[in-house]
């Protein structure tokens, strides 16, 4: 009955150690790669890194629509993540408010990424964040509507041209529609007013931090999106992306996610994709939104030496590459050795999606970035749907955002 007794205890202490181990080598890491090929090909590479580092990563999927609250919410009760991934205009309501840790001297070689991603990882000098993935919009265009329309399948390289384009294909009665606009779309419709603000040299914010909303330049370029919006549909991305995948839009501005879309609902879709336009002809390029994925690590995590390793493990280029090689929407390496290369580039599209990340920008490094954001739409959905003339819309968010930064 002792030796029984015994062996029992035995069993119960190695359990006991066991379980103690288990906790010691699993790190928790919140994601935004919910769709089941994203997951898959995620999935793949944490589980390489478990056999080799011999622990457990536990998986949380986050949507972009909640995902930041669900982030803060964490955060705020202390049972955040170990490591985290972060969009590029998140970073700074975070790292500002010192609950990421600080990697500037954590053996992580800065060097070894694109130049353009690295702003964002950035507050007062220091890193909080490493670049994982990077991204960009371009034009897709609709050969067949184009040569029905009488227009060369030769793709607009201004704005005039797009407008121009896009109103000899517009048949709304026809549910054809030249262009697609994006209405309020909340976090989204920035995305397509940014790039034609920065084409005309405009900006939200200069170099102090200041708002410049109002500017001449930026009056301009809202008026060229208006002017898009009336030879077309307003819609949300994901609608608009449906209706382009239909063959139903001509022109639309969207991103690797579309490919997949086109490839799996529509593969014989007469399709191209293009450079972003430039403001007139004596410009070769307009400049397009830069999306970058980061990764952060929890000050206050017990396991910083694990959640390091993973992050440096997923931020290497060749396991971005792999990732970047299962499913188009992933975009590229920030790591610059190998941002740029064949396997990806041999996709007549994704040389496209690559030419146009050497013209493409990032939103401003502002922690309240978000809540300037979202005065900006909500102004640009007033003149969008007629209820303001478009320089009074970027008045009244003028004068928000001036009220905003000074209350803060």
């Amino acid at each position: 009955m002792k030796k029984i007794l015994f062996i029992l205890f035995v069993i119960i202490v190695s359990g006991c150690k066991n379980t103690e181990n288990y906790s010691e080598y699993t790190i928790k890491f919140w994601h935004f790669w919910s769709e089941p090929n994203q997951k898959q090909a995620l999935l793949y590479l944490i589980e390489n890194f478990e056999k080799e580092n011999n622990c457990k990563v536990e998986l949380t999927e986050l949507s972009w629509n909640d995902g930041k609250t669900k982030l803060i919410t964490a955060f705020n009760s202390d049972v955040q993540p170990d490591v985290l991934e972060l969009g590029s205009d998140w970073i700074a309501q975070f790292s500002s408010t010192n609950v990421l840790m600080d990697l500037t001297n954590d053996s992580i070689n800065f060097d070894f990424f694109l130049d353009y991603a690295l702003p964002p990882a950035k507050w007062n000098n220091r890193y909080y964040a490493v670049p994982w993935i990077v991204d960009t919009r371009v034009l897709f265009y609709n050969k067949k509507l184009m040569e029905d329309a009488g227009i060369s399948n030769v793709p607009p390289t201004t704005y005039s041209e797009l407008i121009e384009f896009a109103n000899a294909i517009n048949q709304p009665d026809n549910n054809i529609y030249g262009f697609g606009t994006n209405g309020q779309d909340p976090h989204r419709l920035y995305k397509k007013v940014l790039p034609i603000i920065w084409s005309n040299g405009g900006d939200i914010l200069d170099a102090t931090g200041n708002p410049r909303i109002n500017s001449i330049n930026n009056v301009d370029a809202l008026n060229i999106y208006l002017k898009l919006s009336r030879c077309g549909i307003i819609e949300t991305q994901r609608q608009l992306d449906s209706y382009f995948s239909q063959g139903k839009i001509g022109f639309v501005f969207s991103g690797g996610w579309l490919l997949e879309k086109i490839k799996n609902e529509n593969p014989n879709l007469d399709f191209g994709v293009a450079l972003v336009p430039a403001i007139s002809d004596k410009k070769e390029y307009g400049t397009s939104f830069l999306g970058t994925e980061y990764l952060a690590i929890n000050r206050q995590t017990s396991k910083n030496d694990l959640a390091l390793k993973l992050v440096k493990y997923l931020t290497d280029g060749k396991n971005a590459l792999t990732l970047a090689k299962k499913f188009p929407e992933a975009g590229f390496p920030a790591d610059k050795r190998y941002s740029n290369s064949p396997e990806l580039l041999s996709d007549k599209y994704k040389k496209v999606f690559a030419e146009q990340l050497k013209y493409a920008k990032a939103t401003p490094v502002h922690p309240r970035w978000l809540d300037i954001q979202e005065c900006l739409e909500n102004k640009v959905t007033s003149a969008l749907y007629n209820q303001t003339d478009v320089y009074s819309a970027l008045n009244l968010a003028q004068t928000e955002v001036l009220q905003l930064l000074n209350n803060k």
